[in-house]
């Protein structure tokens, strides 16, 4: 992947279509976002003084969007065995340093190696085993701690190595599936989902740019501790044999911009995902 583009994945950030977010930008000036800020939040107007063409001046030649991930995998990296799996996962996983300073590490940190997380015929969450095209997968837990009004925000990101590129499609596949056929989950007792909506977006389509595949989770969080009702986002991208995950359960307190679920907050969720999408594409990539 060229410098300007590994720029460019950086200053990704979030994209509404119909209501649910999208990794990736659509071109444009490098280091900017789709909604006209920079990186740091602040509008492209304050970050540079401008100036005015004069009528004959030539604007800016447009940017063609890209028809390919910019994305060269060299087999001899490929996870072969478990052992490589985890690795590579481990290495990608995106831990609160990927969410942001406010983020600290929950207890514990990562899940079981054994953890499968598998959503019933009755729509409720249990553990069940992990299948056989999966080499390995991991999740991460962080946490904003409560501090006063501010509820407890946690948040989790998940790295799944497929043993093929196909068997990663179906985990894509299957994930929208879910929330399709159960709108309505329950997580664990005292938490569940409510209104659940997805929507997939493979390269090229809504704003992707920056992943094999993408998709898309909004519902409502709801949970027997706190008051109200909260948002809850999970978004997912894919990048070869890889899937990559986050996901954040609103808490007392927060907006939406301040979990990060909307153009205009960095970091936080959708700067967590970018940032494993890069981490999953140096480990598989031919190396120059």
């Amino acid at each position: 992947m060229a410098y300007g583009d590994r720029r460019l994945l950086r200053a990704c950030c979030a994209v509404l279509v119909g209501g649910l977010i999208t990794t990736g930008c659509a071109g444009g000036d490098e280091g900017k976002r789709p909604d006209g800020k920079n990186g740091e939040g602040s509008t492209s107007a304050s970050a540079a003084p401008t100036t005015t063409a004069s009528p004959t001046t030539a604007g800016p030649t447009p940017t063609a969007p890209r028809t390919a991930l910019d994305f060269d995998p060299d087999p001899k990296r490929a996870p072969k065995n478990e052992a490589d799996a985890k690795r590579i996962a481990l290495a990608v996983v995106a831990g609160p340093d990927a969410w942001g300073p406010e983020y600290v590490k929950r207890t514990p940190h990562l899940s079981d190696p054994a953890y499968w997380p598998v959503l019933g015929a009755n729509c409720s969450w249990g553990t069940g085993t992990r299948p056989s095209t999966v080499l390995y997968s991991v999740t991460a837990y962080s946490e904003i701690p409560a501090d006063g009004a501010l509820g407890n925000l946690r948040v989790a990101a998940t790295v799944t190595v497929h043993r093929t590129e196909a068997d990663a499609d179906w985990e894509m596949a299957g994930t929208l599936e879910e929330a399709l056929r159960c709108p309505d989950q329950r997580l664990r007792d005292g938490e569940r989902i409510t209104g659940l909506i997805s929507l997939g977006n493979p390269f090229g389509v809504g704003g992707n740019y920056t992943a094999t595949d993408s998709l898309g989770e909004r519902g409502v969080y709801h949970n027997d501790a706190m008051k109200g009702e909260q948002i809850y986002g999970w978004y997912q991208s894919r990048i070869g044999q890889i899937t990559v995950a986050t996901v954040v359960k609103g808490a007392p307190g927060y907006s939406e911009d301040q979990t990060g679920t909307t153009v205009g907050t960095v970091p936080g969720q959708v700067q967590a995902l970018v940032t494993m999408i890069e981490r999953a594409t140096d480990q598989l990539e031919a190396q120059s």
